[in-house]
């Protein structure tokens, strides 16, 4: 019997066939009151569509991450009345896609040529485990990039000479941390914004509505913030580095000018007589390093004196 005719009747093996249910499942489902309890008739139980619709929903929210206890609220309150339009509304929005990017698909040929021309397995299973690359069922010589833009950073930093290695472990670290950022915006707007709609029962059509729109007028200011803050901190850290790299590049230079002693003229011309005009510098120099030890020496001693003075002092 089609399942789209009117007053459809299944046996509960029908019923998991048609729902993707196991039997076992079915009559949990049933024993937590999550599934009403099927028709006698005769000596048979008998299942209709409303059991098979109610199933396709208990499995859809499970997809979405809800328990089965929030989905049994959740029941109940549809059951009541009130309704799962607003809510499914909220849960669709917010699985909706954060970003304007869209997937693409590229070959695995495509993508060793990006990298260098030469086939590096353990930086595709890199990419792979790490999501930048998804592998297609029945398709082993193409892949899904669910992000292309996190691949073209990748392809341009490798190109700069940054290992592939290098790159996935850069990654991880960055993930982790833009991970954190996320979190701690939910649960800023959670405190603040959203809080009034997660009571202990479902929220109404109209507040779930309205939860719905916040979402999306929020939605795109994460990203918004986070691009503006790591601007700002670019330019600060870019020109930090760039003056202390400089600062290296000059440090042998002002080293030279730091040693640079104004010697008498008449001076010089006696060491010049002394040693010769060939080696006059050389003197000098050597000259200027034993008077600093020798003061070092005296410096140190005179400390040691001082401190051991001290000491004796009963």
């Amino acid at each position: 019997m089609s399942e789209e005719s009117a007053g459809a009747a299944y046996r509960i093996e029908d019923l998991a066939h048609h729902s993707g249910a196991t039997v076992r499942t079915i009559r949990a489902y049933q024993d937590r009151g999550l599934l009403p309890r099927p028709e006698r008739r005769g000596r048979a139980n008998v299942y209709a569509d409303a059991h098979l619709a109610r199933l396709r929903q208990i499995a859809d929210l499970l997809d979405r991450g809800y328990t089965l206890a929030s989905i049994k609220e959740l029941l109940e309150a549809w059951d009541t009345g009130r309704g799962l339009g607003g809510v499914l509304g909220l849960v669709a929005e917010v699985d909706g896609p954060w970003s304007d990017e869209e997937a693409a698909r590229i070959s695995r040929a495509e993508l060793d040529e990006r990298f260098g021309g030469s086939p590096d397995d353990d930086a595709v299973a890199d990419a792979v485990e790490l999501g930048v690359l998804e592998p297609v069922p029945g398709d082993e010589s193409s892949f899904l990039v669910p992000s292309p833009q996190e691949l073209a950073v990748a392809a341009e930093l490798y190109a700069a000479g940054v290992p592939l290695s290098a790159i996935a472990g850069h990654l991880r670290e960055l993930r982790g941390q833009v991970e954190h950022i996320a979190s701690r915006f939910l649960e800023f707007t959670t405190e603040h914004v959203f809080a009034r709609y997660l009571g202990e029962h479902p929220p109404t059509d109209a507040d779930a509505a309205e939860a719905a729109s916040l979402v999306r007028r929020l939605r795109p200011l994460a990203q918004q913030t986070v691009d503006a803050e790591l601007a700002r901190a670019m330019r600060l850290f870019a020109n930090r580095y760039l003056r202390q790299h400089l600062g290296a590049a000059r440090l042998p230079e002002r080293e030279a000018e730091a040693r640079k002693v104004e010697i008498f003229a008449g001076t010089m011309r006696a060491v010049e007589r002394l040693v010769g005009t060939d080696q006059a510098a050389a003197f000098v120099s050597a000259a200027a390093e034993r008077e600093v030890q020798a003061r070092t020496l005296d410096r140190l001693a005179s400390k040691s004196v001082n401190h051991t003075t001290v000491g004796e002092i009963p």
